[in-house]
């Protein structure tokens, strides 16, 4: 058992099958065929399951990924404790789409200016599929919204986001969910957790006041667009709404301090690279 046959058989699992592994890894298909039966060979038990789709993984595959993913992380962590290296490679980072506008624009332009051989990736997307894309090795990190329970990652909390209720700017004053007259809440797809965050807060209400409906978008702009044209309310991002030019067609309410949420850079527990840290410390120095 060598630790590339573990790395490929770590990437098979993450991807799902052998072809998308192999471009991941910059290898052919063959290798990475070739290097999975060496390893079931060697450990004489077949750890997938093959179909014409996907492979899925045996019970001695599952057994064998956790030991796996221990045994590399403590690899990387004895590399990076003997051989600290700087910054390199490719980093690919993961976010809310509110954080990537409002929060990431001078870190990401500070990190490039100081190492611009780094080749930095960005993708934006709801909490629950960066946490999910980290834990399967398609990023490297991610800001998501907290609390991270989960003890597959590290958290890192970096800032508090205030969230507040946006409705049309003829609409009432709110202070609490009955106080809203619309019947449609704007959001963003399913896994976005300031999306559930608002239907907790509607829920919360003295009459379990809730929307009748949702319209999902896929921008604060769409949604805030909507928002002014009078086609619902929504949640948005204190940091979001600094961002817009004046004069608003919308107002904001504030959610007390159920609108107050961190949120954490994550990564998978133990995966330190270089570029990571760096990217982590501008991050952390800029709050």
């Amino acid at each position: 058992m060598e630790l590339a046959e573990l790395e490929i058989f770590r990437a098979v699992v993450a991807e799902g099958g052998v072809t998308r592994a192999a471009e991941r890894l910059n290898r052919v298909q063959s290798n990475v065929t070739t290097r999975i039966k060496q390893l079931e060979e060697s450990i004489g038990v077949p750890l997938f399951v093959r179909d014409r789709r996907r492979m899925v993984l045996t019970a001695a595959g599952e057994a064998l990924l956790d030991y796996a993913e221990r045994i590399l992380d403590l690899v990387q962590e004895a590399r990076a404790a003997v051989a600290p290296q700087s910054p390199r490679g490719r980093l690919r980072i993961g976010s809310m789409e509110s954080s990537a506008a409002s929060r990431l624009p001078a870190p990401l332009a500070e990190f490039h200016r100081r190492w611009p051989e780094v080749r930095l990736e960005l993708s934006t997307g709801p909490t629950e599929m960066l946490m999910a894309q980290v834990r399967e090795f398609k990023l490297d990190g991610a800001l998501v919204t907290g609390p991270v329970a989960d003890p597959a990652f590290d958290a890192t909390p970096l800032f508090k986001e205030e969230l507040l209720l946006v409705t049309p700017k003829s609409h009432r004053r709110v202070r609490a969910p009955e106080d809203v007259t619309l019947d449609t809440l704007i959001v963003f797809e399913e896994g976005c957790a300031y999306r559930r965050h608002a239907e907790i807060w509607f829920a919360a209400g003295g009459r379990g006041r809730r929307p009748g409906r949702t319209l999902e978008l896929a921008s604060y702009h769409a949604i805030l667009a909507c928002v002014a044209a009078g086609a619902g309310v929504a949640v948005v991002p204190r940091s979001v709404i600094a961002m817009q030019g004046e004069p608003h067609g919308f107002s904001t309410h504030s959610l007390g301090k159920d609108g107050r949420i961190a949120t954490y850079l994550i990564s998978r527990r133990g995966q330190y690279s270089a570029s990571f840290l760096a990217l982590r410390s501008l991050l952390m120095a800029s709050v």
